[in-house]
């Protein structure tokens, strides 16, 4: 990942005021990624992988293999900054377990239920707890969206708005509901809004200017006179940053590769 350095002029004037005092500043960098991580989590049928795919390609393919777990990537423009989106799409067999894999890797995390299908709405809950417990604490947490699927299948639901709604309160994350079969901008707009939630979490976590006062004793008689350090700082508004562009990301666009089951269909 690239990082941001925000390089602020220090001027020395005369002592004007009060006790002389050195200042020590000490600047943290910014860090706003120029990859993102995304992993997909949910229990099997849910629709995991087509989503996936809808959002690399644009088509929804009904048929692929359960079993088959990869990472895609795919160069996107999200508020007018490029950013490369790498998108692990899991195939847990029973849950989450096997958990570290996905977990040390990922900037944010969807974790997608059917609308039509119970008890891929309870497995969320496991998931949830798992990336909530683990994400505790870190800087910066890794964002977290609750995803409803397969909306094209209202007349089958058995998970409300409602109560997707309300778990994803209680866990103090978004929520939306889509359908991988329908529309792609849908699909499209929840990648790119958890992309936005990772680089909000990345600009909170930035932590800010220490001042230190430098009480080292200074014999009067001998010390050369004595001046304030000033720090100007500078507003929002005219702050810079100079950015460095990592290799990976100055890449050629890549195709995703995906890997399919003989007589898939492709709408």
């Amino acid at each position: 990942m690239c990082s941001f350095f925000c390089f602020i002029p220090v001027f020395r004037m005369s002592l004007m005021f009060g006790k002389a005092r050195t200042c020590n500043i000490v600047t943290v960098p910014e860090h706003e990624p120029l990859e993102c991580n995304i992993v997909i989590l949910g229990a099997m049928g849910s629709g995991k992988s087509a989503l996936t795919v809808k959002f690399l390609t644009k088509r929804f393919i009904s048929e692929y293999d359960p079993n088959l777990e990869d990472t895609y990537s795919s160069e996107e423009v999200v508020d007018q900054q490029p950013v490369l989106v790498k998108v692990m799409d899991t195939a847990d067999q029973d849950g989450p377990v096997n958990c570290e894999r996905y977990l040390s890797w990922a900037n944010a995390f969807i974790i997608v239920y059917s609308i039509d299908n119970r008890n891929s709405f309870e497995a969320c809950q496991q998931y949830l707890e798992t990336v909530t417990l683990y994400s505790k604490g870190l800087q910066p947490e890794a964002p977290v969206i609750l995803l409803g699927n397969k909306v094209d299948m209202e007349r089958y639901r058995q998970v409300s708005k409602a109560d997707g709604a309300a778990l994803a309160l209680r866990f103090g994350c978004l929520f939306f509901e889509v359908s991988a079969c329908l529309d792609f901008l849908s699909v499209q707009h929840i990648f790119h809004q958890a992309i936005r939630e990772v680089r909000r979490e990345t600009q909170r976590s930035i932590r800010p200017l220490f001042i230190s006062e430098d009480k080292s004793a200074i014999s009067l008689s001998s010390a050369p006179p004595l001046t304030a350090c000033y720090k100007e700082l500078p507003t929002p508004a005219t702050a810079k940053l100079v950015t460095v562009k990592s290799s990976r990301a100055q890449s050629k666009r890549r195709a995703p590769t995906l890997t399919l089951l003989k007589g898939f269909k492709i709408f």
